[in-house]
């Protein structure tokens, strides 16, 4: 059980999810440099994956300021010398704080070196945002991929304008009655978007629950 003041949030899903998706991070993420991760949510992956990816760093993001008290919660019960602090990043606003000459400060405290950046995850986003949150994140992996560099998503995704399963169209339908700009996204639209930022599909793996991930290279 967690205090009142305990800020961190929980999500089921995160542990039903995060050993899958550990599996295919550990087969397509470069060996060393820093993952950003965009979208980080109540910050359980960051600290699962943190740890379990090092030599990699870690960085979480999100452009919720109270999932970024979560993210710092989850990060001081689980230290992990490998995880940066949570940063506050709009994947549709241009630049991100990596970007920014001279760093924000909590960036530059944390020893960030935007070079080192070799990959982008981005998890469960693309479904529960207006559409210019993905052509933010995908230009935001042209501007600070290195060639060779990845994006990694996972989510629900339509195929060839179908469903791939009764529940993701209920999900989708449940998700457009919340808010008209969110819902389940054509994989093929995804794509496109991608191959206009200089990114490359390498493969796409099944998932629990219905879902994908969904890899791309710089």
């Amino acid at each position: 059980m967690t205090s009142p003041s305990d800020h961190r949030q929980y999500a089921a899903a995160t542990d039903r999810n995060r050993e899958p998706i550990l599996a295919v991070l550990q087969d397509v993420l470069p060996e060393t440099g820093t993952v950003l991760e965009i979208s980080s949510g109540t910050g359980q992956h960051a600290v699962f994956f943190a740890p379990r990816l090092a030599p990699r760093r870690w960085l979480p993001s999100d452009a919720n300021p109270l999932a970024i008290d979560s993210i710092a919660a989850w990060r001081s019960h689980h230290p992990c010398e490998t995880l940066y602090p949570p940063i506050l990043l709009d994947a549709a606003i241009s630049p991100w704080p990596v970007e920014q000459v001279p760093l924000p400060a909590s960036l530059a405290d944390s020893g960030f070196e935007p070079g080192a950046i070799a990959a982008l995850v981005n998890i469960n986003m693309i479904h529960i945002s207006p559409w210019s949150a993905t052509l933010g994140l995908f230009a935001g992996a042209e501007r600070l991929l290195p060639p060779g560099g990845v994006l990694y998503l996972y989510g629900p995704y339509k195929q060839q304008g179908q469903h791939t399963a009764p529940s993701n169209a209920a999900f989708d339908e449940s998700l457009r009655a919340q808010n008209p700009d969110w819902g389940v996204r054509n994989l093929e639209d995804v794509v496109a978007v991608a191959i206009a930022h200089q990114l490359q599909l390498v493969k796409t793996v099944p998932m629990p629950a219905n879902n994908l991930s969904v890899v791309f290279q710089r």
